[in-house]
């Protein structure tokens, strides 16, 4: 299956934008990385554009057009007319002239296939075929009905869109020719792949930008022109109610709405399924503003300013096109309704339990997670779509009870205060270094009551933080080592301290010891000194009197 959307993994910072933004949740989480899945996505193109990251990314089919470009066959443009509100002054034979210059044989506006489009559709009313119908332009609608509104699929009018209708009335006109259909829809894409009898591949604008870009070419751009055509009011097509606006609309027993939108959209085709409806056709797109606004358009023209492009570039007369057969222009739409797992509700309220809500009041639907309700993102998990950690009020739960253990398990003292310095929050282990019997009794209290503030008044005036500070709390007869932060956001000061008053005692005992042994040390090293002297003296004396008596003795020895 052909990845009409494309992730980039590594772009993905998990935040679930995606999903919040995806109308069908056609997405699912692995590893917290985004993943399209492809057989429920109907390409509206929402995800693409809201991404924040510029993960997702458009399949680029450009070296597929410059592929057919290198056959033998001519290839031929079906240029969508929402292309005047993205190249700002451009007329078709400009857009002609540019398309010509890359290769192709020739370019038409597909305002001509949906002249023919919108003249079945008046026909329809006409002869009062449905009692309901539904325009299928968009081929994003029309997949969200086949696979997610399957009781409206007789309520759509059983005709091509304007891409196909022009796209065979080309190949008419040059058998054997190919067709590139340009415009700002992704959805063009796979329609393209389902009925390949009809166009052959599909650029968006931003494509075509791509390839301009490597010819060293600029886009047919301009000051704003006003069309000297008399013919082609099907231009409008691409505005909200562009194709109400080229109707007849001469059966009166209908009525004619313009609905533009996904959310908008589904709420009206579920009023069909429910036969809430009756008596009236309904044009629906899926962007708001319709193609003028589709995901693929290159430059950021602003509704109103495209709107009044293509106003100012549609006149009020009909193309004058020749017409198909009518079973050419005929299509119904086909059952693709993919198969939804229902749980039961002992499984989605295990889902439930595991992320904190236990009762009904603690499904709090606020849809940060990306869908509607609790519910569906338990469902979405027991799918296997989305994981318990996208619930943000479970996540903050989690995190504050994971600070709230730390905190109250912490041998270290924390306080807490604000910028008048007031206790906001203290832990057991600083009452204990405070003498402080229960928490409630000091929150309110300033500091100064508990602690010399001095290091927290720095701090708060801008002084660097304090770290590890050695601090002796004379009243309370402890030792701490103090560290005291500022966060600058919150502006709350948070002062950690340090029980060392063991460790000090310990090392007031080891001096004291090592005082008493210098002593004693100094003690026997003067008794020993006085010992050596007397012991020195003794045989001092005791060498004199040797000496004079063999002195004696060997002058008498002498003498004899």
């Amino acid at each position: 299956m052909t990845e009409y959307l494309e992730l980039r993994p590594t772009d993905c910072k998990h935040c679930y934008r995606c999903i919040r933004d995806c109308p069908v949740k056609a997405i699912r989480f692995r590893d917290n990385q985004a993943e399209i899945v492809q057989e429920e996505c109907v390409l509206c193109g929402r995800c693409f554009v809201s991404c924040p990251q510029n993960a997702k990314r458009i399949h680029d089919d450009l070296p597929r057009a410059q592929a057919l470009l290198e056959g033998d066959a001519p290839v031929f443009v079906s240029l969508a007319p929402s292309f005047v509100a993205n190249y700002p002054g451009s007329t078709i034979e400009s857009m002609r002239a540019a398309l010509m210059e890359l290769g192709f044989a020739g370019a038409e506006e597909t305002a001509l296939g949906a002249t023919l489009v919108k003249q079945q559709y008046d026909a329809l009313t006409e002869r009062e075929a449905q009692s309901v119908i539904v325009s299928t332009c968009c081929h994003t609608i029309n997949m969200l009905v086949e696979r997610y509104f399957p009781e409206v699929l007789p309520y759509m009018a059983p005709v091509v869109t304007p891409m196909q209708a022009h796209a065979h009335s080309l190949k008419n006109q040059h058998p054997g020719a190919k067709v590139v259909f340009i415009g700002p829809c992704i959805s063009k894409k796979t329609e393209a792949d389902r009925y390949p009898e009809y166009v052959d591949c599909v650029l968006t604008f931003e494509e075509l930008d791509g390839w301009f870009g490597q010819r060293g070419m600029e886009p047919p751009t301009g000051p704003a022109l006003r069309t000297t055509d008399r013919q082609g009011k099907a231009r409008l097509f691409p505005t909200a109610g562009g194709i109400l606006r080229t109707m007849e609309r001469k059966n009166k027993n209908y009525d004619y709405i313009a609905i533009d939108g996904m959310e908008e959209c589904m709420d009206a085709l579920r009023e069909i399924a429910e036969g809430q409806l009756s008596n009236c056709f309904i044009e629906m797109s899926a962007c708001r503003g319709s193609c003028i606004n589709g995901p693929a358009m290159s430059r950021a023209a602003g509704l109103i300013r495209g709107t009044s492009r293509v106003d100012a570039y549609a006149p009020a007369q009909d193309f004058a096109v020749p017409p198909l057969p009518d079973t050419d222009m005929e299509r119904r739409l086909q059952f693709d309704l993919r198969p939804q797992i229902k749980f039961g509700e002992k499984a989605i309220l295990e889902v439930l339990r595991k992320i904190g809500k236990t009762r009904p009041e603690d499904e709090l639907n606020c849809g940060t997670c990306g869908y509607d309700n609790c519910r569906e993102k338990a469902a979405a998990v027991l799918a296997g779509k989305a994981n318990l950690e996208m619930c943000l009020p479970y996540l903050m739960k989690k995190a504050q009870s994971f600070s709230d253990t730390i905190i109250k398990n912490t041998p270290n003292g924390i306080i807490v205060l604000s910028e008048d310095l007031v206790v906001q929050q203290i832990n057991t282990a600083a009452c204990s270094m405070l003498n402080v019997k229960h928490p409630d009794d000091v929150l309110g209290s300033h500091v100064a009551c508990l602690l010399e503030p001095v290091f927290f008044v720095q701090v708060l005036e801008g002084a660097p933080s304090v770290y590890d500070r050695r601090h002796y709390l004379a009243e309370y007869n402890r030792y701490i080592r103090l560290t005291v932060l500022k966060d600058k956001e919150s502006g709350l000061l948070i002062g950690i301290m340090r029980d060392v008053t063991e460790n000090e005692s310990t090392r007031a005992a080891r001096r004291e010891m090592n005082q008493h042994t210098l002593k004693v040390t100094d003690e026997v090293i003067n008794r020993q000194m006085r010992t050596v002297q007397e012991i020195a003296s003794l045989l001092g004396e005791t060498a004199a009197e040797t000496k004079i008596a063999l002195t004696k003795l060997k002058e008498t020895l002498r003498d004899d």
